[in-house]
């Protein structure tokens, strides 16, 4: 029997709960995840990418069937293929979310018309998370009780690190 592998990319510049969240689902979907850390260098990021995968690795200790990877500089579908991966799997939150998906969905397929990509819908509670919106908070009066309800405990430690060091 054929494993069945997804992918889920981002830049998870922070990792939030809902980067999680479809991390879980993907493994209720799929015999393993491939969770590829891109490197966009139109976002400024708060972390190095090596600092990225290792607050990913952290948090998926518990999750065994989930390998965390960097890429760069390579069409995501190639990454996949050499992966040996059926399937993207990207969130939709918004109707931009939608729009910006769509258009990254063609252009994947007629790269390679092979992988196949798949959209999850957070949880209303979840819908709202985004990495820009948690680096929005950092610093304000009590950021960090609000943002820890938005990113797991160790990227808090690693977001607390980061504000004192920048307000130095």
């Amino acid at each position: 029997m054929n494993k069945k592998i997804a992918i889920y990319p981002g830049v998870f510049d922070p990792l939030t709960v809902g980067h999680m969240w479809v991390i879980n689902e993907c493994l209720k979907l799929y015999d393993s995840v491939v969770v590829a850390v891109a490197t966009n260098p139109e976002k400024d990021s708060l972390f190095s990418t090596k600092e990225r995968v290792a607050m990913l690795q952290n948090a998926c200790t518990e999750l065994k069937r989930v390998e965390i990877v960097h890429f760069e500089k390579e069409f995501l579908v190639n990454f996949a293929k050499e992966k040996g991966v059926q399937c993207i799997v990207r969130s939709i939150r918004t109707e931009s979310d939608y729009e910006y998906e769509r258009v990254l969905n063609h252009i994947n397929r007629d790269i390679n018309p092979d992988i196949t990509t798949v959209f999850l819908m957070p949880p209303r509670g979840l819908s709202e998370v985004s990495s820009r919106m948690v680096k929005q908070l950092i610093g304000l009066n009590g950021w960090e009780q609000i943002v820890g309800k938005y990113v797991p405990k160790e990227v808090l430690e690693s977001l607390k690190k980061f504000h004192a060091n920048s307000a130095e």
